[in-house]
């Protein structure tokens, strides 16, 4: 497909003639974003300030990073201080907000081709989540529907500057970095590098085959700014159709596999397989993409691996060789008390 054609080329270290042919619309889409972003800092376009302090997670690359699983510790971390948390998303991969504009609380069992598949997995860890083109809107229909938060967290919401935020954090991916370093539609940059210097914190998902010291001296990290590796852990396999019945890696080892991942980095998810020793054949699907029956057609396999972000999506179909990996971020506490210090003085101000 030529958009899985485009993000390889992104993420190699030069231009392609790919990449190199769109150069000219970076330079429109880098004038667009600069003067998006300075009318909000000038105050021609007003950003909302909730009652409730705003920590955002996000990215300036495209493709995935691990926000999800950190946003997700990030709600455990703070509950387990006393704060009540609440999530707010665009709801990426959900028809809701490609056709209007409302905002809509998500429940366990939403159906994850309304709300999108990140919002209805963290609603299923129990997690209060609202997702809405608007964030704003979606905040304050969180907040009606669970009165006790007091501090909103938005997933992926750096570029959202029409809600003010007390707190950014910018996650980057180890193995992926910023491929080529050029801006959409030639690179996967959604903001140039400059931006880094204005976010409270970088955390840099960690890989199988990176070591901390190497993700930590990324080039492109700011003097000024502090970073943290977060390491996702793989916990015990769950059957896609019946989430209580586990089983540990061995079960799958030297048997015929194959594994799915329709994720921002699908190449992260095959390695955690390898590293399990799992010799699967990877098929890689776009990012958010809609599964359907015929996409667990694999004869011979006696079982499928697939993420959790994914599960959601396929568990009306999934039989019993369907199986997910759910995984834990692991991060420096230092990040939490960080964030945890910059909302309390964000309500003392």
């Amino acid at each position: 497909m030529l958009g899985e054609r485009l993000v390889a080329a992104w993420y190699r270290p030069h231009l392609t003639l790919c990449t190199a042919l769109l150069l000219p619309l970076t330079g429109a889409y880098l004038g667009l974003s600069a003067l998006r972003r300075s009318l909000y800092g000038s105050g021609l376009l007003r950003a909302t300030k909730l009652s409730l302090p705003v920590v955002v997670v996000g990215n300036i690359a495209v493709g995935g990073t691990g926000k999800t699983p950190l946003v997700i510790a990030l709600v455990e971390a703070l509950r387990s201080r006393g704060w009540h948390p609440g999530v707010v998303s665009r709801g990426h991969g959900g028809s809701l907000t490609r056709r209007t504009s409302d905002a809509l609380v998500v429940t366990g069992y939403a159906d994850p081709r309304l709300v999108g598949d990140e919002p209805l997995v963290m609603a299923r860890s129990g997690i209060a989540v609202a997702v809405g083109r608007d964030r704003v809107a979606a905040a304050r229909s969180l907040c009606t529907a669970h009165p006790d938060i007091d501090v909103i967290v938005a997933d992926d919401g750096l570029q959202h500057y029409a809600l003010r935020r007390d707190v950014e954090i910018a996650v980057f991916d180890a193995q992926r970095g910023l491929g080529n370093g050029r801006l959409l539609p030639a690179g996967p940059l959604r903001e140039g590098l400059a931006r880094l210097r204005s976010v409270s914190a970088v955390v840099i998902t960690h890989g199988a085959r990176d070591t901390t010291e190497a993700a930590l001296s990324a080039p492109f990290l700011p003097a000024n700014v502090r970073a943290f590796v977060q390491t996702l852990e793989p916990g015990l396999f769950r059957r896609v159709n019946s989430p209580d019945v586990r089983s540990a890696a061995n079960r799958f080892v030297g048997r015929t596999v194959h594994a799915l991942a329709g994720i921002g980095n699908p190449e992260r998810f095959f390695a955690t397989l390898g590293a399990l020793k799992i010799d699967a054949v990877a098929h890689a699907f776009p990012d958010h993409h809609g599964f359907t029956a015929a996409d667990l057609v694999f004869p011979g396999a006696e079982a499928i691996l697939m993420t959790e972000k994914d599960a959601v999506k396929c568990a009306p179909f999934a039989d019993a060789r369907c199986w997910y990996l759910p995984v834990r971020a692991r991060v420096d506490s230092a990040l939490f008390e960080l964030v945890e210090n910059a909302i309390r003085g964000s309500q003392a101000a």
